[in-house]
């Protein structure tokens, strides 16, 4: 018997808006998780400007602990998903008060749990949140991106910066 292929969240940026509206935004290939732990002990009056932005629609990454909008479905192996466990407990006792490691471990283990039974989508799978704080809790949904159109199509180009040109900016001033 074969075993399903273990997929979990990468941050992804279609634009630059995630640098704008959050305090501090994933960089786009981070491993990503839910990340509302985060705002666990905030209050309503606490939820202002990019505050409010990262708990309504923002994704944990995990190298950056910045806010991604997107998340995208990709494969992870057995090595990486342990990796995420590990460093998520290691936040969890250097940021949010766990007494060691191995007490941090089984809420690190659900965290990413939760985040890669978000991904049982094929491959590349654009993945949005949204948060809301009711009496309850917060509440998060999540949904599926589909691109617009009858049906999506090859990819034909990519967008790949390049270092500019001194002589190109001096031909474009000239015009």
């Amino acid at each position: 018997m074969t075993e399903k292929p273990l997929r979990f969240p990468r941050s992804i940026r279609l634009d630059e808006s995630d640098v704008s509206v959050f305090e501090s935004a994933a960089a786009p290939g981070e491993w990503a998780v839910s990340g509302a732990f985060a705002f666990s002990q905030l209050t309503p009056e606490d939820l202002q400007g990019k505050t409010r932005q990262a708990f309504a629609h923002g994704f944990l990454g995990l190298e950056s602990f910045g806010r991604s909008t997107l998340v995208t479905v990709t494969d992870i192996d057995r090595e990486s998903y342990e990796g995420i466990i590990d460093l998520l407990a290691r936040h969890f006792v250097e940021h949010y008060g766990a007494p060691d490691m191995a007490a941090a471990r089984p809420a690190a283990e659900e965290e990413a749990a939760f985040a890669a039974s978000l991904c049982d989508h094929p491959i590349n799978t654009l993945l949005a949140v949204s948060r809301e704080l009711e009496d309850r809790g917060i509440v998060e949904s999540f949904r599926v991106i589909t691109p617009e159109g009858p049906k999506s199509h090859a990819k034909i180009w990519e967008i790949v910066e390049q270092e500019s040109d001194p002589d190109d900016d001096a031909l474009q001033n000239e015009s």
